[in-house]
């Protein structure tokens, strides 16, 4: 198991997760969002490529429309 810090909450996920793993258990469907791995954006193209290590801790942002 990995312990990942979350918008400064700690999660647990399975070993060998990756960025879209993660992205699919998070209550993102159908939003907009940005996901900062340990101080960098990464790309929606780079999700399934990029694996997650214990420590590492993810932002992730939500786009709020309104006016």
């Amino acid at each position: 198991m990995l312990t990942l810090q979350i918008n400064g909450e700690p999660q647990q996920f399975p070993a060998g997760t990756n960025v879209a793993g993660l992205v699919a258990v998070l209550p993102l469907t159908g939003k907009r969002f940005a996901i900062e791995l340990n101080g960098e954006i990464v790309p929606r193209s780079s999700h399934a490529t990029t694996k997650l290590q214990q420590g590492d801790r993810l932002e992730v942002v939500v786009a709020v429309g309104g006016g």
